[in-house]
């Protein structure tokens, strides 16, 4: 993360208010929504959801497909059933590059560079063409690969989630409240258990663009919960407290004007508090403002992971940013995980 210029200040966002008319609080939520999956071609590399993706791969290593990935403040659902299947296709992808076993026995060769000199990783197996019913290595190697995501919340979304869930069969969710800083035990086993074959899976939790609500004592709270049951937990925020993150809030409120239409052309209604009445876009950007001053650099979180009461000692931090759209628009992410042994 980018060094910040001011000390952290916990204050109040619009959004969380009680106060605040829930309709208003979804159209909020949805622009929230799409600032993580809208990719602007020559602004934005890709979606900040895939650039999420990406970031677990790459940091978790051959680690990431050992996880079940629990979003414990999805809110309406966020960017998490994005993230979910942009991880899943790059896995299966990366499973599908794999030689299956019994192609050497066919006399497959892969070279240095690991191009097939004979057949390609679609030869079906003998096995294969005597049974349909047999799964190949390579499809076997993809399953094994892909990973679940959860959806929970202390206040649960379970329309949308359900709505959300039926579009990936690796996305699931809980209905009842869930707190992150007391995590149900039978929860946390019935995902645990869920790996292939005897391998059972680590949990990892997610944080996305909501570690920031948390005051110091809440978040080592849920930091004591973690380091006690999980195996490892990512917090991911779309603001830090620079100068170019507070100018993009600014910028996302002024490319919510300018794409609005083609988003909301459905709803009339939702464009009149976009255009007429432009509350979406003020909360937008003013709650944008109020979690940059609240978001806390890696150092920060560091020292509430060490003084949450929990052993962290086999813990370790990783962090860094990654810009999602031109010209200062960032993604501020902080990864830990127990050291491998």
């Amino acid at each position: 993360m980018a060094k910040p210029w001011i000390p952290r200040m916990h204050l109040w966002e619009i959004d969380d208010q009680p106060w605040f008319p829930s309709f208003l609080r979804a159209y909020v939520q949805t622009g929230l929504t799409h600032a993580w999956t809208v990719h602007i071609p020559l602004l934005q590399p890709s979606s900040p959801a895939t650039v999420v993706a990406d970031t677990l791969r790459r940091v978790l290593g051959a680690s990431v497909s050992r996880h079940a990935y629990i979003d414990f403040c999805a809110g309406a659902g966020g960017p998490t059933p994005f993230i979910e299947r942009a991880l899943n296709r790059q896995l299966a992808l990366a499973a599908a590059r794999t030689v299956p076993a019994t192609a050497s026995s066919a006399g497959v060769v892969v070279d240095d560079n690991g191009a097939r000199n004979a057949a390609s990783s679609e030869t079906p197996t003998y096995a294969a063409v005597a049974d349909p019913e047999t799964k190949s290595s390579t499809v076997r190697d993809e399953d094994e690969a892909a990973v679940d995501f959860v959806l929970t919340d202390l206040h649960p979304h379970v329309e949308s989630w359900e709505a959300a869930s039926k579009k990936s069969d690796r996305l699931t969710y809980v209905s009842e409240p869930v707190d992150a800083a007391d995590a149900p035990a039978d929860l946390l086993r019935r995902y645990a258990g869920k790996g292939s074959g005897k391998k059972s899976k680590g949990i990892f939790r997610l944080f996305n663009l909501a570690f920031h609500h948390f005051d110091d004592d809440l978040a080592r709270a849920i930091l004591k919960n973690t380091v006690e049951t999980s195996e490892g937990f990512g917090i991911f925020e779309l603001q830090d407290r620079t100068l170019g993150g507070l100018a993009t809030c600014f910028i996302f409120g002024f490319f919510i004007f300018l794409i609005a239409p083609l988003l909301y052309w459905w709803s009339p209604v939702r464009l009149f508090f976009v255009y007429v009445i432009p509350v979406v876009p003020f909360v937008l950007v003013f709650d944008g403002l109020v979690s940059c001053l609240r978001t806390r650099t890696a150092d920060e979180v560091e020292v509430l992971l060490r003084t949450c009461g929990a052993d962290s000692d086999g813990w370790e931090v990783h962090s860094g940013r990654e810009q999602v759209i031109w010209p200062c628009g960032y993604l501020n992410w902080i990864i830990c995980s127990k050291k491998a042994t």
